[in-house]
């Protein structure tokens, strides 16, 4: 793969911050909650933080999967889709604030 494939792909790996009471429980210990794609790996998330966000370095990332959950319309019975979120600690110094755009 090309740098500028594999710096593309980088690009798509980070979905958005996952927002919800345990990620700004987890940002008062330096680290961040994000949805990520589904195929992505540890490497590639940290790596892909670090390419957005030049001021800040990773320490540790940890992937949870999560499943969808199973709904009903009436008769008809779907699913929601499985996703992938991955908890990003930083290291010492670097700011969760700049990062997620809390004042």
């Amino acid at each position: 793969m090309s740098i500028a494939a594999h710096q593309e792909r980088l690009m798509t790996v980070i979905r958005g911050p996952h927002l919800s009471e345990k990620a700004h429980i987890a940002a008062g210990n330096n680290e961040a909650v994000f949805k990520v794609r589904t195929d992505a790996s540890k490497k590639e998330i940290k790596q892909a933080v670090e390419l957005l966000h030049d001021d800040v370095k990773v320490e540790r990332v940890t992937i949870v999967n999560v499943r969808g959950k199973a709904k009903r319309f009436g008769r008809t019975r779907g699913r929601r889709a499985d996703w992938k979120k991955a908890y990003v600690k930083f290291a010492e110094g670097s700011s969760v604030e700049s990062i997620l755009g809390i004042e």
